[in-house]
């Protein structure tokens, strides 16, 4: 993962101080890969794409881009790498000084490169004298026939950004703003297209807000006035007649659920990944900000103490705890290497996932109930015959954690405590974010923990009796009845992944029964806005 970083115009960079401030990675000269992103966020980048990112001395952006897919926990790129923001006209002599000082310049474009409009810019870029790469990507038209569950099979498509048709193929993929739907639809008739001919309408296609809309050609002006100025796919012809049972994007259990994920701010993980490969929209709530220690040296005294491998063992006890470790260690150039030799033991779901997001998988981390008393209860016994250490280092919150290091202790171990880090209560969110939760607007939230159940209640306010709530384990759940909310999933292992496939299935089985009962499927909070 990638810290979120400032971004400027690549018309307005200088690079003479790029080349001053940034050591290329490689000599002269330096080239420039064209990188497709596909649509829907890092999911869609390739293997080869993210590598080609992770390279990049420069990133250039596409106007249809955010700086913040750089900040997905997927997406790795160096500290120092400049990012700028491409206009639709770019200064390409800007890119070819800096391919020139012998820079690896990373263009990130939506969809694929040479089926989505970049073949220009990257023909100009050769004729500067720039070598060129490129990494191809899921093109725009593909994703679209394939989420709305078109198969393409034989059929010819043509593809098209622009209204103005100037013949009238067998079957048309139109990727336009909604406002342009009627004018394509004019174009169709005019060239003899029938009224009658299918058309299919997918609203913000290739989004967990995507919504297909079967129709026809002489109906597409009535149906573009429900888009409300949406980017849509168009699809008329024959081909256009989707198989219900092909509709598999649109038919995810979650799909189009907005989902609260109370967390600590600044630390995505496992749980945003998998809701959105359920089809739910996750909206990350910040209910803890971490900050450095207010004495920063005896932190500083046991990383140093760590590097020179002066504990057998660190125990990590929230995900707070290691992102302070990993982000320290990182300032010192260092990264999972670091652990070589150290045993690792880890308490919580989200403890375990931002190990695993710095490559490293604990040696040991409690069944059952995820709490210090458990982890204590599995540790092993010091024995001076086969561990040749007996020092431990646990750093923590300024919240003491007494009973694991007592335990801990009895067995034989010397700990050292630390603390690595503060955590203070979030500010609460905007006054519609807290309306809305407290109006049922969301579908369901995710508690990972005990602390977050208690730190969006106490910034927020409790969710609406119909949101759908999802706690984690035990202490989570005895949590939420404290604070007199209804637990509706919980998984039978106390785990990220499993908590959202736990929600998932209920989510299913939610729609199955409402089926059979003959009753309209709807969101939770589709039901409470028909209630209201």
């Amino acid at each position: 993962m990638s810290e979120h970083r400032a971004a400027i115009p690549l018309d307005e960079c200088d690079p003479a101080e790029v080349v001053a401030q940034v050591r290329p990675s490689r000599g002269a000269p330096g080239h420039v890969v064209f990188v497709g992103t596909g649509l829907g966020g890092p999911l869609r980048l390739t293997l080869a794409g993210l590598q080609a990112i992770a390279d990049a001395d420069v990133l250039v952006l596409s106007s249809e881009l955010s700086a913040e897919l750089l900040g997905e926990p997927e997406v790795s790129c160096k500290p120092e790498a400049p990012v700028l923001l491409a206009a639709a006209d770019p200064d390409l002599d800007k890119v070819v000084q800096l391919t020139s000082a012998g820079f690896s310049v990373a263009w990130l474009v939506a969809g694929d490169p040479m089926m989505d409009g970049a073949g220009p810019l990257a023909a100009a870029l050769v004729d500067r004298g720039c070598r060129l790469d490129v990494v191809p990507g899921l093109p725009k038209a593909t994703l679209a026939l394939t989420v709305a569950g078109i198969c393409g099979g034989d059929r010819q498509w043509r593809t098209t950004q622009d209204p103005q048709l100037t013949e009238v193929p067998a079957n048309v993929v139109a990727l336009l703003p909604a406002d342009q739907i009627a004018e394509l639809s004019r174009q169709a008739r005019d060239r003899g297209l029938s009224t009658d001919t299918p058309a299919l309408v997918t609203v913000n296609y290739a989004s967990s807000s995507q919504r297909s809309i079967e129709t026809t050609l002489g109906a597409l002006p009535d149906v573009a006035e429900d888009c409300e100025g949406a980017a849509t796919a168009v699809l008329v012809g024959d081909a256009a007649v989707r198989d219900p049972r092909l509709n598999w994007y649109e038919s995810k259990p979650l799909f189009g659920w907005q989902v609260i994920v109370p967390r600590t701010k600044g630390l995505p993980g496992a749980i945003e990944r998998r809701l959105e490969h359920h089809g739910a929209i996750p909206v990350q709530m910040a209910t803890i900000s971490v900050q450095p220690p207010r004495n920063p040296q005896p932190m500083e005294r046991a990383i140093q103490g760590l590097v020179d491998g002066r504990f057998q063992w660190i125990i990590f006890n929230s995900a707070n705890s290691v992102l302070a470790v990993t982000e320290r260690l990182a300032m010192l150039g260092l990264d999972s290497r670091a652990f070589s030799g150290l045993r690792i033991a880890a308490v919580g779901a989200d403890t375990v996932e931002a190990l695993k997001n710095w490559g490293i998988s604990p040696d040991l981390v409690p069944e059952g109930e995820q709490r210090g008393e458990a982890l204590a209860a599995e540790f092993p016994v010091f024995d001076d015959l086969l561990d040749p250490i007996n020092r431990i280092l646990v750093p923590r919150a300024e919240i003491a954690v007494d009973a694991l290091v007592t335990s801990v202790n009895e067995l034989g171990w010397e700990v050292e405590e630390v603390i690595a880090c503060r955590t203070v209560r979030a500010a609460p969110p905007p006054a519609e974010i807290r309306d809305a939760i407290k109006g049922g607007s969301f579908d369901a939230v995710v508690f990972s923990s005990a602390s977050t159940v208690r730190n969006m209640v106490g910034i927020a306010g409790k969710p609406h009796t119909a949101t759908i709530v999802a706690a984690i384990g035990p202490a989570t759940v005895a949590s939420c009845e404290e604070h007199g909310l209804r637990v509706d999933v919980v998984p039978k292992r106390p785990n990220l992944i499993e908590l959202v496939d736990a929600l998932a299935e209920f989510a299913a089985a939610r729609r199955a029964n409402l089926i059979a009962r003959g009753q309209p499927v709807r969101r939770p909070s589709q039901r409470t806005r028909r209630r209201k």
